[in-house]
């Protein structure tokens, strides 16, 4: 098989560390719309969409066309020491769309870097290495931003140019204030912020940066209001705000088309990339021009913002925006989660259903109905592969399912994604209960 062969090329070239799905993974090799395909010719309903970085979807003309224009104008880069018009449309338009006063935008080539170039911002205009950080977090895999990841199995070392205080606030089933209600929980995890910052820190901290909604983490969503209620904390001591938007952004709740909008503040920065691009390497910081412009040596970014990349992007925003890709969100995602709630009545393996629009986790439990099952997570994995379709995984414990199709979804590939999750469900209790 051609898969068996290049999984033992891949194992003999490619780092151990960097995971593969499946017992027997696969390789797409075409996608049209919600829809793979791999190279055996099995076609596949995509809920995932490339970690939520197939956000519009497979073979879109709108955003083809546009890469390829580029592609025949035979400028494939220039780099940024020269003007480049769709990187100033798209950083037009990004500003206006970030409700950021007088903001700026920096473009990179990732969700990593975009959060590292956000830390060197805030540490530099604050002239102190403290970061606030979020327990249960995700920020990427570079040096800064891997150090202030709050999931140990994602953090591949204790080193870090940077000193970080974890608070509370980001995995509630499991955390101490698992049983407080709402307002309990948003008072409790102020509270351990306020002590944080007094008890831990100098008291000149540069920022807290936040995921409005934990990826990596296992799709973890708190509290409407949170962050608002921590910024008033943050603004007291003068610490700057980050929001890493990197799979909250471009209208993926549904209810917002930025994540940190469900806690009513305006952060001082934000991160973004995966679905802006719809699969070109983009990410990039929008942030108040003040903050953006505190650097005083020079930088650029020979890659970011590439004249291919702001031409596919700014298609893949202008397409979004102009289909209302959120409110399809909103709609279909409600339509999901209710359904995997009906589920999970009956289905003991599911300890908990959460998530916001097109963006829904299922954390998998043991037979106790408490204990997380990775084994769960990863035997469901495969019946849905083995369906036709497919999902991600995640979480402390890797025991979440993360369910982010492309935004593009319609009614009847939920229903059919939703039949063929309940079918496996299904499969995977009965194998709980032997």
């Amino acid at each position: 098989m051609p898969e068996d062969d290049l999984l033992n090329r891949h194992r003999a070239v490619l780092p151990s560390w960097l995971a593969l799905y499946y017992s027997e993974p696969i390789e797409i090799i075409s996608g049209d719309g919600r829809r793979v395909t791999d190279s055996r010719g099995r076609t596949y309903l995509d809920f995932f969409a490339g970690i939520l970085t197939n956000a519009i979807g497979y073979d879109i003309a709108e955003i083809s066309d546009a890469v390829r224009e580029q592609v025949d104008s035979g400028v494939l880069h220039t780099s940024t020491l020269y003007l480049i018009r769709k990187q100033v449309e798209l950083a037009e338009k990004i500003s206006e769309l970030s409700g950021i006063p007088d903001a700026k935008v920096f473009f990179t080539n990732s969700g990593t870097e975009a959060n590292e170039t956000a830390l060197l911002l805030a540490t530099q205009y604050r002239r102190s290495d403290q970061v606030l950080a979020l327990r249960n977090s995700y920020h990427g895999r570079a040096f800064a931003t891997m150090g202030i990841t709050g999931n140990r199995g994602w953090s591949a070392s204790s080193l870090s140019p940077v000193k970080v205080s974890y608070v509370h606030g980001g995995y509630r089933m499991r955390g101490p204030f698992a049983n407080f209600s709402d307002s309990e929980y948003v008072a409790a995890c102020v509270d351990d912020l306020r002590d944080i910052v007094e008890v831990t820190t100098a008291g000149d901290v540069a920022c807290m940066i936040a995921e409005p909604i934990q990826g990596v983490g296992g799709f973890n969503v708190p509290p409407d209001g949170m962050f608002g209620a921590m910024k008033e904390v943050l603004d007291e001591h003068g610490i700057l705000f980050i929001a890493d938007e990197v799979q909250t952004g471009w209208g993926r709740t549904g209810e917002h088309f930025w994540g940190i909008q469900a806690h009513g503040v305006v952060p001082d920065a934000m991160t973004f990339a995966k679905g802006l691009g719809n699969g070109l390497a983009i990410g990039g910081v929008v942030a108040r021009g003040d903050l953006m412009d505190c650097l005083k040596a020079n930088s650029i970014s020979t890659f970011g913002g590439n004249p291919i990349s702001t031409a596919g992007a700014k298609a893949a925003l202008d397409y979004l925006l102009d289909n209302d890709l959120q409110a399809n969100a909103a709609k279909l995602g409600s339509q999901l989660i209710n359904g995997l709630r009906d589920v999970s009545v009956e289905s003991p393996v599911i300890g908990d259903v959460r998530g916001k629009g097109l963006m829904v986790g299922i954390e998998m439990v043991g037979p106790d109905g408490r204990t997380p099952s990775p084994a769960a997570a990863a035997r469901l994995l495969e019946e849905t592969k083995s369906r036709g379709l497919l999902v991600g995984k995640g979480g402390l414990y890797n025991n979440v399912i993360r369910l982010a199709p492309p935004l593009t979804l319609t009614e009847e590939e939920t229903q059919e994604g939703l039949a063929i999750l309940t079918e496996s469900i299904t499969v995977v209790d009965k194998e709980n209960k032997a």
